[in-house]
């Protein structure tokens, strides 16, 4: 069965807010990554200076099974981000089958923004936008980093 968790995006004040989210539900962040932290993309892209220290993605459990995960925005893709509607639903897959199912049911009708694929990280990764302009991420964790 998929476990859901939302994922918040900021405006480069992502690692702000999550010291403060620590503050409130305590605990340890199991994962913090920075843009640096990429490796290059294979058309040659790297990451602006000034978004190198950035969040990539952070994550913080906040019990025994639901997390809230969240990065900031910046570059290119900094365009669209709007204060309140800054979150997606983040599903975790039980199988690649189950993800690509789960996957191409919410994006029928809707906007595919990444599509999946195997990522540097070690998921099976796509995220898409339903039909009711609701954003989704889709994962199935490999547990293979490329």
């Amino acid at each position: 069965m998929p476990s859901a968790n939302i994922y918040l995006t900021f405006n480069g004040n992502c690692e702000e807010a999550f010291n403060f989210y620590k503050s409130v539900f305590g605990g340890e962040f199991p994962y913090i990554g920075r843009f640096k932290d990429m490796p290059p993309s294979p058309d040659g892209k790297t990451v602006p200076a000034e978004d190198a220290e950035k969040i990539m993605h952070v994550s913080l459990m906040i019990g025994e099974h639901s997390a809230i995960m969240g990065s900031d925005t910046g570059g290119e893709w900094s365009s669209s981000y709007t204060q309140g509607n800054n979150f997606s639903i983040s599903i975790n897959a039980d199988s690649k089958e189950e993800a690509d199912r789960i996957f191409n049911a919410l994006a029928a009708g809707g906007q595919v923004t990444m599509p999946m694929n195997q990522t540097f990280w070690g998921d099976y990764f796509g995220m898409c936008t339903d039909k009711f302009g609701i954003a989704w991420m889709m994962s199935f964790s490999t547990g293979k980093p490329q």
